[in-house]
């Protein structure tokens, strides 16, 4: 029987290419890996069944909710090696057909899908220094929900990248009760060297959770590099494990009597003040 109070999760890391099968087949490697070393539950990155290199191939490539290869290929490896299986993000189609929804999947032991979350915050950037321009919103749709699901380790919040910069979404995951949140991303390298780990470490301390972030990690097909640095924070901001470049895997033992502790030694949470409405415009 699965001890509730320890669990051992992993983050996945990749460099995503622009060939679907290619980058499932290196997904089911590094998950055979980490099950090896005790993980039941497995967080893959944003964009890790497609780092496209134009739209066009994002919307090709995108899925019905419900059908397709790559939710097939998350449904077979969460039931094959009995795991929950976070799916960082792949494109699913809106009513829009000219956009789709970066959409977090998550499945269960036995496969099922059993919850959805559409990144609510959009990349759009310039970075001024680098000559970089990100314009999510011309492709994704945003959002409306947010989402914390019971699983069989405690409740779990859902993010995904850009929405590290935003924090009162992760308090108000917090104050629907979750217990880790997961942040699948695909951080720049220009960004992420300054910012990732400071994000990833002050998201776990101001909400005392758990912060599982797996990244892509290197220089894509499309021209894009991604920081890396993979990693699992502890409430009290301790990297408990970190990649660094390249594929890769993150793996640690979440210590919920530590966070009990944390909390009940440090009720911020409960002395917080301010109250975030987070119903869009």
């Amino acid at each position: 029987m699965m001890d509730s109070k320890k669990l051992i999760v992993a983050a996945i890391q990749l460099v995503s290419s622009n060939q679907v099968r290619e980058n499932l087949n290196t997904v089911e490697k590094l998950v055979e890996k980490a099950v090896k070393q005790g993980a039941g539950l497995v967080v893959l990155p944003e964009n890790f069944a497609l780092m496209a290199s134009r739209s066009a191939d994002l919307l090709k490539e995108s899925e019905v909710l419900g059908d397709g290869e790559i939710q097939q290929f998350m449904t077979n490896i969460a039931s094959d090696y009995n795991i929950w299986l976070v799916g960082g993000s792949i494109p699913i189609r809106s009513a829009d057909e000219k956009k789709v929804f970066a959409s977090c999947l998550v499945y269960d032991t036995s496969g099922h899908r059993v919850a959805q979350y559409d990144k609510l915050h959009l990349y759009d950037v310039d970075i001024i220094e680098t000559g970089e321009r990100y314009r999510e919103s011309d492709t994704f749709v945003a959002g409306n929900n947010v989402v914390v699901i019971e699983t069989p380790y405690g409740k779990m919040g859902l993010s995904i990248c850009y929405d590290l910069r935003f924090p009162e979404l992760y308090r108000k995951l917090t104050s629907m009760g979750a217990e880790f949140i997961v942040a699948p991303s695909a951080f720049t390298e220009s960004t992420g060297k300054d910012h990732w780990s400071l994000l990833c470490r002050a998201r776990a301390v101001e909400n005392a959770c758990f912060i599982i972030a797996p990244n892509q990690g290197g220089i894509h097909a499309n021209g894009r590099e991604t920081y890396g640095h993979s990693m699992i924070v502890d409430p009290w901001g301790v990297v408990l494990a970190e990649s660094t470049k390249g594929p890769d895997i993150a793996v640690a033992t979440l210590d919920r009597p530590r966070q009990n502790k944390i909390r009940q030694n440090f009720p911020s949470i409960d002395h917080g003040r301010f109250t975030c409405n987070l119903k869009r415009k």
